[in-house]
Formats: structure tokens, C-alpha cells, sequence
């Protein structure tokens, strides 16, 4: 499935085929192979992504040395490092590509024009900030008040495509639990 960038924002806020034009002159397209980064720990992150095809994951290696999975992102998705983005300091997250991906790349200089001369940008992105948050806080919420195996049928009744698409350890590492748990939650429902 592709999703256009322009198609995403007219879902928020009203933009004239002019300003369309000046979106599409100013931003980049990447392609993306399966498992390179866009960001690695100890780069400053420059951009923030939105994935018109593929999937992204954003990732830190924790004390454990385990990959500790805190966001994914799907066609129609934003991705970034976004504490890097806003500080301008060195990332301590990796960005990679879990499948090949295409990201429109939305660096924080030409976000900032754009912003500048199309005023309902500045409304799109609060908007989307807003939902990121949001999703951010439930997710939280949902870590902490449901058990694994709950997590793990929630999320899958959710995004029973999304399931399908990642590998079971890093679902696993995304819900906070082992890929043997995963494992033996999947075998529990074939039984049940």
C-alpha cells in the first residue's frame, strides 16, 4: 500500500493545488533497503520521516544488551527520533528499515520554510504530535495495566496485519515480554 504525503495532510487541513506544489518541490523521497538505518546512536537526527511504503522501527540497545523496540512505523506513519530532532543532540536510538521502505524526509529546516509559508502545516503537525503523544500515553497506560498475554491480544485483535508483518521477537520486544512467552501465548491459542 503507498500513501502519498499530500493525500496524509488533506486528511488534516485544507492545502490549494499552489501549496501542494511548493510541499512537493521542497521535500526529498528515500528509498530505504530492508535492514540499513536511516539513524544510529551518536548521530545528531536531522529529519523527521513519514513512510509512504514498508516499515520502520526505532529501536535502543538496553543494559541487557537486548534491542528494545519503542516505536513502529507503517505507511502513513511519522518516525524520528524526536528528542533529537527538537535538541539537536546525538541520538541514542536506531532507525532501520524492516522491510523496503519509501520515507518522504521532512528535515527540520525545510519543515521550518514550509511551516512558514503554508500556516496550516503548523496545524497538521500539532495535529499529528497531538496523536503520536496520545498513542504514546495509552501505550503506557496498556504496558502497565495489562498482563502479557492481554498486551499480546489486544495489539493482534488491533492490527492483525501489522502482526503478520514483524518478526515474532521484535513484537515481543515491542509488548515488553520474551519471544518464548510470544511463542507460548500463539501455542495456547492454536490449543484453545
Amino acid at each position: 500500500m503507498y500513501i502519498s504525503q499530500l493525500e496524509h495532510i488533506r486528511r488534516y487541513v485544507g492545502i490549494s493545488e499552489e501549496e501542494a506544489l511548493i510541499i512537493t518541490g521542497k521535500l526529498k523521497t528515500k528509498s530505504i533497503k530492508k535492514k540499513d538505518l536511516l539513524l544510529t546512536p551518536g548521530k545528531v537526527c536531522r529529519a523527521n520521516y513519514f513512510v509512504s511504503t514498508g516499515l520502520l522501527r526505532l529501536y535502543f540497545i538496553n543494559r541487557k544488551d537486548l534491542e528494545q523496540i519503542t516505536h513502529f512505523g507503517l505507511e502513513g506513519w511519522w518516525l524520528s527520533d524526536y528528542d533529537s530532532l527538537d535538541t539537536q543532540k546525538p541520538s541514542r536510538f536506531y532507525l532501520q528499515a524492516l522491510e523496503d521502505t519509501e520515507v518522504v524526509i521532512w528535515d527540520i529546516e525545510t519543515q521550518a520554510q514550509l511551516a512558514k509559508e503554508i500556516p496550516q502545516l503548523e496545524t497538521y503537525f500539532r495535529i499529528i504530535l497531538q496523536r503520536a503523544y496520545a498513542a504514546s500515553q495509552r501505550r503506557i497506560e496498556f504496558l502497565h495495566n495489562n498482563t502479557d498475554e492481554e498486551r499480546y491480544r489486544n495489539f493482534n485483535a488491533l492490527f492483525p496485519a501489522f502482526v503478520q508483518r514483524v518478526p515474532q521477537y521484535m513484537l515481543a520486544s515491542y509488548l515488553g515480554f520474551t519471544p518464548q512467552f510470544l511463542s507460548k501465548i500463539r501455542g495456547k491459542k492454536v490449543k484453545d
